[in-house]
């Protein structure tokens, strides 16, 4: 079974040989690795060719920078095995995660999208997070993305999908938390999706990041990705399964409302306390259910 690993690579010398070298030691050995060089000014171009000359599984692309939308998509355009995921360049994997992919595609055979285990912010002691996943299937979409909060890991570099899954889905130019605007998409074409328990991918941290350095602009973009995300998986907000989501979307509101002094888009709810998971979310919760949505934001313009 091969799966194809999707590699995007700008400027980031310093940690390519890692990611690719945890590639190489992969106890799967059925694999092809798409390397795609984004138009890097650093020693990056130079060490993607040596890689692929020493082993014929890794295939180099060399382009005009145009982001990490644009080379991801450069690589689909190519990628040619019957499984694809995806490591950023600062990051890596286990040994044995293209096996624990192969052994539950093998052992599910109606599956579509497998998601495994990660750590996040790997790197930083004071910031890392363990993303731990019960052994499931799930064939119903919309309960995966509210039963496991998948809203909080929209990430597609902890999963695999099947090749045919992205041919009619793209990553979006120009936009920020672009996983999250295509996660969603790929969702809403109803997929059997499997968690598992083996396999890790180290999501590393970067302060330079996406994440770290993300505007009020970005925050708006994530949460109207969120947005349409419920349009698409056709999930009430209003529903009760819904209210830890909203709770998320609550906060999404609130940092974007806050930073571009704007009026809010969330559809206004009431929330039960038992959706925060925090004493400040409860004191929102309450502001919320007495005031309403608006007043909520403009006081949280004035608290910093």
């Amino acid at each position: 079974m091969k799966i194809t690993v999707v590699i995007p690579v700008y400027n980031t010398a310093d940690t390519l040989g890692r990611c690719i070298d945890s590639i190489i030691s992969q106890t799967h050995a059925d694999w092809e690795a798409i390397v795609v060089d984004d138009g890097s000014t650093d020693d990056s171009p130079r060490l993607c060719d040596d890689y692929a000359r020493n082993d014929p599984r890794i295939r180099v692309i060399h382009k005009a920078n145009g982001g990490l939308s644009d080379a991801r998509n450069a690589a689909l355009d190519v990628a040619g095995g019957e499984w694809v995921t995806f490591i950023d360049s600062d990051d890596f994997v286990a040994p044995d995660t293209l096996e624990a992919i192969a052994k539950a595609a093998t052992d599910e055979p109606e599956a579509e999208l497998i998601e495994y285990p990660a750590t996040l912010k790997w790197g930083d002691p004071m910031r890392q997070q363990e993303l731990m996943l019960t052994p499931a299937t799930h064939p119903d979409a919309a309960t995966y993305w509210l039963e496991t909060k998948a809203y909080t890991h929209t990430y597609a570099c902890n999963k695999a999908f099947r090749n045919h899954l992205l041919k009619h889905v793209r990553f979006p130019k120009g936009k920020k938390f672009e996983d999250a605007w295509t996660l969603p998409q790929v969702l809403a074409a109803e997929p059997c999706i499997v968690t598992i328990e083996h396999g890790h991918y180290y999501y590393t941290w970067n302060p330079r990041g996406i994440t770290a350095t993300a505007t009020g602009k970005d925050m708006h973009s994530l949460l109207k990705a969120q947005l349409e995300a419920s349009r698409l998986l056709n999930i009430d907000l209003q529903s009760t399964e819904a209210a830890p989501w909203y709770m998320a979307l609550l906060n999404l509101q609130i940092d974007s409302s806050r930073k571009l002094n704007m009026p809010p888009e969330l559809p206004a709810r009431r929330l039960p306390l038992s959706a925060a998971q925090t004493m400040a979310e409860r004191i929102k919760i309450i502001i919320l259910n007495t005031c309403g949505l608006n007043a909520l934001c403009k006081i949280m313009r004035v608290i910093k």
